[in-house]
């Protein structure tokens, strides 16, 4: 049996992805970058627009502070906000900068691979809003009809 270097098998493995099977990693992620907070920190990081109701989220990618996102994010948790920055900052979606002053400054802002995504999340928040009505609407039809 032929031995593989170290990179001929991470070739291998991203061939083989395949987020249907359930040992696949790739699947993990997926479940991690679903969640909401993941978008709209995304969103939030990916935009300098003074997010508005119906912004949107045009402009260019900007650094945010800890407490910035937190009073942006209506109903997040301080806790859940500190996992969530965390996780994409592992997953090296998000960089952290932490500024030596007094009291301690922190920033978040995307990287290059989490700009990628902030392109496509983008566009799954823009598909919700602009479909919220249409959904609003089949529900309301749904739940009359299954009453």
């Amino acid at each position: 049996m032929a031995t593989m270097t170290a990179a001929q098998q991470r070739a291998q493995a991203k061939v083989e992805y395949d987020a249907f099977v359930a040992a696949c990693p790739s699947r993990k992620l997926l479940d991690r970058i679903s969640d909401k907070w993941v978008t709209l920190i995304l969103a939030a990081l990916g935009s300098d627009s003074a997010h508005q109701p119906g912004a949107d989220c045009a402009g260019e990618p900007r650094a945010m502070r800890y407490s910035e996102l937190q009073r942006l994010l209506a109903g997040v948790s301080q806790k859940m906000l500190t996992q969530t920055l965390r996780s994409l900052e592992r997953d090296g979606l998000v960089s952290r900068t932490v500024v030596p002053t007094v009291p301690v400054s922190v920033s978040y802002e995307l990287t290059d691979l989490g700009l990628s995504l902030y392109e496509m999340m983008r566009g799954l928040k823009a598909w919700a809003e602009a479909h919220m009505d249409d959904v609003l609407a089949n529900r309301e039809t749904y739940d009359t009809r299954v009453a």
